[in-house]
């Protein structure tokens, strides 16, 4: 199955036989715990849930410990699920490794969580323009006019409006990357440009969407 838990290391770059350097994110693998199988008969859909990372058994909710004690397994402090071709063919209790996953060349998508970045401004957050910054302007960096214009007073802010407000910290999925290398000595995925999130946050590899599709 082509799907993997991985952490976020940072950026480097390496070099082609051609000497040209290609900056790549590197994804430190350890082999994911293959936790439960969801089958059509029993769960509606065909799906494998992967674990990763260490956690102390009494910092896990008793219902969560009593499941890995169920499954003779250690609990993991992350889970996530995969629905995709060969999940099925992992055996829960197993080990999946990052070389059985994925190898150099493959087009992959990778999902993680960007960076916060606080409350931020509509200047910041979404690019609008400031106003003039001479002294009695009165208008600087504010939001501006919001397009309201019911009729008999009383407008109201339409939905989708950009306005201040949390920025950053979404869930972002790059889409149709390069694996460039893949180290299963040293549990490492390079894969080409950047990465949402920032160091030593979760991320999410899959097979690229497009290509299961056939699409381009």
């Amino acid at each position: 199955m082509k799907g993997f838990i991985g952490t976020k290391v940072g950026m480097t770059q390496v070099f082609d036989e051609t000497g040209r350097a290609i900056p790549v994110t590197v994804i430190h693998a350890e082999p994911n715990t293959v936790v439960r199988q969801r089958t059509s008969e029993k769960d509606g859909y065909e799906a494998v849930q992967l674990g990763v990372g260490h956690i102390r058994p009494h910092k896990v909710t008793q219902p969560i410990r009593k499941d890995f004690e169920h499954r003779g397994l250690t609990p993991v402090r992350f889970l996530r699920e995969f629905r995709l071709p060969g999940a099925l063919n992992l055996e829960p209790g197993s080990q999946h490794r990052i070389e059985d996953a994925f190898a150099e060349g493959d087009i992959v998508d990778v999902t993680g969580t960007s960076k916060g970045k606080g409350f931020a401004g509509v200047i910041k957050r979404w690019g609008f323009h400031r106003g003039p910054m001479s002294h009695g302007s009165k208008y600087h960096r504010r939001v501006g006019s919001l397009g309201s214009r019911t009729s008999g007073g009383g407008g109201r802010v339409h939905p989708g409006r950009k306005m201040p407000g949390h920025m950053g910290h979404r869930r972002i999925t790059v889409l149709r990357v390069n694996v460039v290398r893949v180290d299963k000595d040293r549990n490492l995925v390079l894969i080409r440009g950047a990465v949402p999130g920032p160091k030593g946050s979760l991320v999410m590899i899959r097979e690229s969407v497009r290509n299961q599709k056939g699409g381009k």
